[in-house]
C-alpha cells in the first residue's frame, strides 16, 4: 500500500487489541519493544508482561488492515496518567499512524492529565535528530515540556504533559514509588 493510500485508509482500518498476560507472546510486539527503546529504558519483556495482571495497565496493540503497526502501554492512575511506552514499527513511522494512535489515546483519556517521559533533546547524544522529531511530535499534539528532567543510566529524560496542571520531580518520584509496589527492579 502506498503511503498516500495508507493515510486515507488509516482512520477506518485501524483496529486495537487489548494485550493480556495470556496473549502477550506475540513475537512482533516483543521484537518492536526490544528494537524501539534503548536497553536502558526496557523492563525485561517477560517482567513487563508479568505486571499486566498485577497492576492497572492499558497495554494495546494496533493493526491496520490486520497488519501489526505498534503498541502502547499506559498506566492510568491519578492524578497523572502515564503514557509509559509508545512504539510504531520503524518502517511505518512518518505516515500518520503514530498520530492516529496518539489521537485515540488522548480521546480515551480525555479529561485526564497525561504525562510521558522521553529522551531529552538537549542532551548530547547520537540520536539527537530523532529526539528532536519526537519532541516536536508531542508538542504538535498538545503536550508541553514541563522542564522537569530525570537522569537514569546516563540518559536524561524530559517529562511532557497534556492537560491541566503542572508536574514536578516529586510527582515523578511518586509514580516510580507506585510502580515499585508492583515491580521490585525499579532503579
Amino acid at each position: 500500500m502506498k503511503n498516500t493510500d495508507r493515510r486515507k485508509a488509516k482512520k477506518k482500518d485501524m483496529t486495537e487489541k487489548q494485550i493480556t498476560d495470556s496473549n502477550a507472546n506475540d513475537e512482533r510486539i516483543r521484537e518492536l519493544y526490544k528494537s524501539a527503546f534503548p536497553v536502558e529504558e526496557q523492563i525485561p519483556y517477560d517482567e513487563l508482561i508479568s505486571l499486566i495482571p498485577k497492576m492497572p495497565l492499558d497495554f494495546t496493540a494496533y493493526y491496520e488492515n490486520n497488519e501489526f503497526v505498534g503498541f502502547t502501554v499506559v498506566y492510568p492512575r491519578e492524578p497523572f496518567t502515564w503514557f509509559w511506552y509508545f512504539a510504531v514499527r520503524e518502517e511505518l513511522r512518518g505516515i500518520g499512524l503514530g498520530q492516529n494512535i496518539l489521537t485515540g489515546l488522548l480521546k480515551r483519556y480525555k479529561g485526564r492529565t497525561c504525562i510521558l517521559d522521553m529522551e531529552a533533546p538537549r542532551q548530547p547524544c547520537d540520536n539527537r535528530e530523532q529526539r528532536l522529531r519526537r519532541h516536536r511530535f508531542y508538542l504538535r499534539n498538545g503536550f508541553r515540556d514541563t522542564h522537569v528532567y530525570r537522569t537514569y543510566e546516563n540518559i536524561e529524560y524530559t517529562i511532557m504533559i497534556s492537560g491541566q496542571g503542572f508536574f514536578t520531580i516529586q510527582d515523578y518520584d511518586q509514580i516510580i514509588n507506585d510502580l515499585r509496589k508492583y515491580w521490585q527492579h525499579v532503579g
